[in-house]
C-alpha cells in the first residue's frame, strides 16, 4: 500500500527527531566511569585558577569582587572561578598629564592657571606630569577616580610650592627646584593616601606673569638684567684689579722683610764688631788705640788724590801735615791795561 505525502513527511520528521535526541543521550557508565568523569571536570575547574603575570604587569586577585592580593610577575594560582578572578593592569607604562589645562572650557581660563607666589605676586603656570602605576591594587580600589585625584593633588602641591617661593626665583633660576619640591610633596601625599601611583617627573613648561601686566613686568626684567650685567662687569673688574693689588702688596711686603733682615744683620754685625773692638781695647788699650788711629788715617788718606809731606819732621807726631794739591787754585791774572 502506497504511503501518502503527509505520512512520508511525518515519518521523515520522526527520524530526524530520534537522531537529534540520540545525540544528547548520555553514555551509560558504571560508578567508576562517573568518578573518572567527575575527577576530570574537577581538574578542569581547578585549572581555571592558574594565571601568569607578564613582566610589565601586576596580578590583582579578586575574591567575589573584593581585592585580596597583588601578585608579582610570574606563574601563580588563585581559587578557581567564580570564587576568585585576576586582573592584569600595566605598571611600567609611563603616562602623561598636563596641569593647568582643564577639560571644561569655562574653568580652563587664565584664572585657573594663576598662582600666588611667596612675595604676593601672581604668575600663570603650566606643568607636565609623568607618572606610572606603583601598586595596581591600590590604584584600582583605594581611589575611586585616580586620574582626577592625581590632577587635584598635583595642582595643590604646585600651588603650595609656588606659594612659598619668590616670583623672581620661579621665573628664573629656581624653576628646577620648584619642580623637584613639587614632585617630592606630591609623592608624599599620594603615598599617605595609598593611591598606588609613582610620580616620575614634574616639569614646568611655562611660567609667566598675567598677560595684562606682562609688558610692565618685562620692563622690570630688562632693568634687572642690566643691573645683573653691571654687577658682573664690576665683579670682573674687581677680579682683575684685586689680584694685581694683592701681588703688589705682597711684593712690597717681601721687600720690606728683606730690608728689615738686611738692616738687622748689618746692625748686628756692627754691634758685634764694636763689641770685639771693645774687648780688644779692654785688654790692650794703647795698642788698640794706635791701630784705630792708623785705620782712620788710612781711610782718610785714601780719599785724597795727592799729599804733601813735610820733610823737616816738624809736624805733630810721626805723620807730617798734608795739603791736597787738588784744592790749590792759581791766582787770577790781573786785567789788561791795569796800573803798575
Amino acid at each position: 500500500m502506497d504511503e501518502t505525502p503527509d505520512q512520508l513527511r511525518e515519518a521523515h520528521h520522526g527520524g530526524v527527531r530520534e537522531k537529534f535526541l540520540a545525540f544528547f543521550d548520555l553514555p551509560r557508565l558504571d560508578r567508576r566511569g562517573w568518578a573518572l568523569l567527575a575527577g576530570l571536570i574537577f581538574l578542569v575547574w581547578l585549572s581555571t585558577g592558574l594565571y601568569k603575570v607578564q613582566p610589565d604587569e601586576q596580578g590583582v586577585v579578586l575574591r567575589f569582587g573584593a581585592w585580596v592580593e597583588t601578585a608579582p610577575p610570574g606563574l601563580h594560582f588563585h581559587l578557581p572561578w567564580p570564587i576568585e578572578t585576576a586582573l592584569f593592569p600595566k605598571i611600567t607604562q609611563i603616562r602623561q598629564m598636563q596641569l593647568g589645562q582643564s577639560e571644561n572650557a569655562a574653568l580652563g581660563g587664565a584664572r585657573e592657571k594663576q598662582m600666588l607666589t611667596g612675595d604676593e605676586n601672581i604668575v600663570e603656570a603650566d606643568a607636565s606630569l609623568l607618572w606610572q602605576v606603583k601598586d595596581a591594587g591600590q590604584y584600582l580600589f583605594k581611589v575611586s577616580d585616580p586620574d582626577t585625584a592625581l590632577r587635584i593633588a598635583a595642582e595643590s602641591a604646585l600651588r603650595e610650592v609656588v606659594g612659598r617661593t619668590p616670583i623672581q626665583a620661579v621665573l628664573s633660576d629656581k624653576r628646577r627646584e620648584v619642580a623637584d619640591e613639587t614632585l617630592s610633596l606630591l609623592q608624599s601625599v599620594l603615598d599617605r593616601e595609598g593611591a598606588g601611583i609613582r610620580v616620575v617627573q614634574v616639569q614646568l613648561s611655562r611660567v609667566d606673569p598675567p598677560s595684562t601686566v606682562i609688558d610692565a613686568f618685562n620692563d622690570v626684567q630688562r632693568a634687572r638684567a642690566d643691573q645683573e650685567r653691571a654687577r658682573n662687569e664690576a665683579e670682573s673688574y674687581a677680579n682683575d684689579i684685586l689680584p694685581r693689588a694683592r701681588g703688589e702688596a705682597e711684593r712690597i711686603k717681601q721687600d720690606a722683610e728683606a730690608y728689615k733682615s738686611q738692616t738687622i744683620n748689618l746692625a748686628q754685625g756692627e754691634a758685634q764688631n764694636y763689641t770685639a773692638i771693645y774687648q780688644s781695647y779692654s785688654q790692650a788699650r794703647e795698642v788698640t788705640a794706635w791701630r784705630l788711629y792708623l785705620e782712620s788715617v788710612d781711610a782718610m788718606l785714601r780719599k785724597s788724590s795727592r799729599v804733601i809731606l813735610d820733610s823737616s819732621g816738624k809736624g805733630a807726631g810721626p805723620l807730617a801735615p798734608y795739603l791736597p794739591l787738588s784744592e790749590i787754585r792759581p791766582a787770577p791774572a790781573p786785567a789788561a791795561g791795569g796800573g803798575k
